[in-house]
Parts: C-alpha cells; structure tokens; sequence
C-alpha cells in the first residue's frame, strides 16, 4: 500500500481548512510536494503554516511558503534539533523572523522522551525563543512532550505571550490552566484514534475560541488515513471528531478553528 494521499480520488467534504501546522519541509514531501500543495485549495484548505525546526528546515520553510499565497511560515528551534542553538544560531534565527512569510517561532519547547539534549539546555532554549517572542512581538508554536511540569514553570512567566501549544496530549486539567493563560490548543489526527480518550477530553475542556487544527504532517495521519503520510485535506476527519465533542457541524467547526487561526496567528 501506498503512503501517499490519492489528492485525485479524494472528495472534499467541507471548505475553508486552516492546518496550524505543517511540515511540507519534510523529505518525504520532496517527490510531489510542487504538485500537492498547489492543490490543497481545491481539497478544502485554505491555508497552512509550514513550521521548522531548526535553521536549515526554518529556511526551507520559508522557501516552501513563498511558493503560494495561502501558505505561511514558522521558524525556531525544536527542542530535538538544538546542534545549531546558541548566540550565532540565534541570531541567524533572527534574520529568517524578518521574512514576510513569518507569522510565528516555532516550533519551540520541551520534549523529554528524546535524551540527545538534557532538560538544562531544552529549558534555556525554550526561555530564550519566548524571549526572543516577546521582544518581536510573535506567537509561539509550542512542543511539550514528557515535560508538562517544566513547561507549565516555564509557561507561567509568559501568560500574556500569544501562542499555540501543540499536537496536544496533555490532560483536561492542563488544557484548563493554559486556556486560562491565554494560549490556544492544537489538535492532531490522534483525536480521531480509537485510544484518544485523553486527547477527546481534553479537547472537551478547551473553550471553543481556542481550538485549532493541524495535521503535523508528514505524522499523525487521522483515521481513516492512520498509518498514511499525512497531509492537511485529511482535518476533515479531526474536524467532524472536533465537531461531535464541542456540538457544533463540521464545517461550523472548521470554520471557527481558522478564524481562531487568523486571531492568533494575525493573517
């Protein structure tokens, strides 16, 4: 079986799709990437953000997103990919930020399941990159994998700060406090799998005006699709599993997930 989305055989349900995060950078987009994303339009997406990782990805994200109108970038430093991080990379960061295509730092944060980079050095990055957000007046796409003690800490001293976090897995309770701060919740594919109690719950306690969509493409393909390479028309299926636990339609959903977008992101 293939891993490639059939974009000729899909019918779009629904319109007006805002995928928060993409990674169209990603090697495994280099074989159809110049005919798939001129085509989201005509699948029901209206716009996505390609977000890096580090510096080469934040560039290629750029890059990608100055290929069509509808596409936007994020860039920043993951915390699995600090080799370039320091005062040189920052500041090579801060030269991507000044592009017109930029509408965020990202993706940024913790992940603890990966030890190539200790907690100490993840932490100093992730403060610095908020700093860095707030002096340039950004949102933040926020990673926290393993961490959400350290990224609550961290968080605490940057309510004000706009910002997204994530492919989120966190619990109900967590989803309470940081909806409370201000920040939004991103929701994947795996709100659609048959083990994402956690995720449905949470999802349950976000206030609707805080609720986006993503794919976190190549990763993270819904069902029906689960075990695919990922891509943003495949939302329709997050967005009717968004739908039924808010009681709203899917395209009410849909639609209320990219103004939310706009709001945060500005576009």
């Amino acid at each position: 079986m293939s891993e490639y989305f059939d974009a000729g055989s899909f019918t779009p349900r629904y319109h007006g799709i805002f995928d928060t995060h993409a990674h169209y950078n990603d090697q495994r987009f280099d074989d159809d990437r110049a005919t798939l994303l001129p085509a989201l339009p005509s699948l029901g997406v209206s716009n996505a953000i390609v977000v890096g990782y580090d510096i080469p990805s934040s560039e290629k994200a750029v890059e990608i997103a100055g290929t069509e109108p509808f596409l936007y970038a994020a860039a920043g430093f993951h915390p699995e990919n600090l080799e370039e991080y320091g005062e040189e990379g920052l500041e090579k960061l801060r030269e991507i930020l000044k592009n017109d295509k930029i509408v965020a730092i990202g993706e940024i944060g913790l992940d603890y399941h990966w030890k190539e980079f200790g907690p100490d050095i993840q932490q100093r990055a992730f403060r610095r990159q908020l700093e860095l957000a707030a002096e340039l007046n950004l949102p933040v796409i926020i990673h926290a994998r393993e961490a959400t003690e350290d990224t609550l800490r961290i968080l605490a001293d940057f309510k004000g700060l706009p910002g997204v976090l994530h492919c989120f897995s966190g619990s109900a309770e967590t989803a309470k406090i940081i909806t409370g701060w201000g920040f939004y919740v991103g929701f994947t594919g795996v709100l659609t799998f048959k083990n994402g109690r956690k995720p449905a719950e949470a999802c349950a306690e976000v206030p609707i005006d805080r609720l986006l969509m993503e794919t976190d493409c190549p990763y993270m393909a819904p069902e029906p699709w689960r075990g695919k390479r990922s891509c943003s028309p495949m939302i329709q299926s997050v967005a009717e599993k968004m739908a039924e636990i808010k009681g709203v339609t899917p395209q009410e959903m849909i639609d209320i997930a990219a103004e939310n977008a706009k709001r945060l992101f500005r576009v």
